[in-house]
């Protein structure tokens, strides 16, 4: 599903940890009414211990603190810490706690990444509270100002609700959004809106970039962490490329915390190769960002482009519709670009008999959990 566009937005691109993390902390600490912090991965170390102080400082200054984790992406989370946050006052709910009684259900995560301090500023991208994006693992943010918060607040609200009672941080919650709506309806600034997908049934962010596909008329460069595309968006990366769209894909080189994804994900390179798509496998660290631009279209947020992530997960994105902005995107591509290792058609297509076994393996792993739908 999808938002609206709304114009009199503001996004700043914070690329790498050492940007994005120091905002929101900066944001947490400068709260005065509502906090709400919606994460997949959350587990005991530097950061969670860094973070656990700040809300807890919120809640005893006042502050509505709400925090939303996965269950299974919280599973490092030691019971210390929970219960430290819910003694300092923040209010704690975990999406789809693991049951036995249904091992299928178990396959639908949470893995959407927000952070909205007083309904006025809020923060997207592939961030976790895990000590990996210190610095092991290259991510990117954003950082949102204007009415599509108000969508951002909308969308957690909904999720927060979904199978528990009302809980204590819904009035903050309102207030947020009225504050978002009235400072800056009509203003001029930059087009957004918020795309969500949960699974089969809402499969927004995967039409929406499927539309930029078949309608860029220059450029279309993805980079996502987990690449193991359905059959419908690889068939038009190909048509893209083919017609004379400037085609790229970022990706993970050999460091990648799931390294058989990665093989599975390139049994598809041969035949994008040849189609004139491009790909670039970045070098430096795990590239663990998922963020997008297609001509002056961007999108940043939690979803990767492979069958888990579209086939079980909850996902949000952050489009973004604006020159200045674009510039910025391509400005990071590039750079990144440039620390990668551009794949070869003609050495891909010599590349050796081990290489391709691993690709055939993971490959037909990959086939079985599709089936799982």
């Amino acid at each position: 599903m999808q938002g609206n566009w709304r114009d009199g937005n503001r996004f700043t691109l914070l690329a790498e940890a050492q940007q994005f993390l120091p905002e929101m902390f900066k944001a947490i600490e400068s709260a005065r009414n509502s906090l709400i912090l919606e994460l997949y991965l959350m587990e005991s170390g530097e950061l969670s211990n860094s973070l656990i102080d700040l809300l807890g400082e919120a809640a005893e200054r006042g502050v509505t603190v709400m925090l939303l984790l996965d269950d299974y992406g919280a599973m490092g989370l030691e019971s210390a810490d929970r219960e430290r946050l819910a003694k300092r006052g923040v209010a704690i709910r975990y999406f789809n706690p693991l049951a036995w009684k249904s091992l299928a259900r178990n396959l639908t995560r949470d893995h959407r990444k927000l952070l909205v301090v007083d309904g006025e500023v809020a923060f997207t991208g592939g961030f976790g509270a895990v000590d990996a994006f210190l610095g092991a693992w290259y991510e990117v943010a954003v950082r949102i100002e204007g009415p599509v918060v108000a969508d951002w607040v909308r969308l957690f609200s909904k999720l927060w609700d979904s199978s528990l009672s009302r809980g204590e941080g819904e009035a903050a919650l309102v207030r947020g959004l009225r504050v978002a709506l009235r400072e800056d309806r009509g203003a001029r600034g930059m087009l957004g809106r918020v795309v969500w997908g949960q699974g089969y049934r809402y499969q927004a962010i995967r039409r929406s970039l499927q539309a930029q596909l078949e309608s860029a008329q220059d450029r279309v460069w993805i980079c996502t962490p987990y690449f193991v595309p359905t059959l419908s968006l690889r068939n038009r990366l190909v048509r893209a490329a083919r017609r004379g769209v400037d085609v790229r894909l970022l990706l993970p080189g050999v460091d990648h915390d799931h390294p058989g994804v990665r093989y599975a994900g390139q049994r598809f390179y041969g035949r994008m190769l040849r189609a004139g798509v491009r790909i670039f496998e970045f070098q430096p660290s795990f590239i663990h960002a998922k963020f997008s631009l297609a001509d002056n279209w961007s999108a940043i947020g939690s979803c990767n482009f492979d069958h888990w992530n579209l086939q079980w997960n909850l996902e949000a994105n952050q489009e973004v519709r604006d020159v200045r902005f674009a510039g910025e995107v391509q400005a990071l591509f590039e750079r990144n670009f440039r620390a990668s290792q551009e794949v070869d058609p003609q050495r891909w297509a010599e590349r050796p008999r081990l290489q391709r076994l691993r690709e055939w393996l993971w490959g037909l792993v990959d086939s079985m959990l599709t089936r799982l739908r």
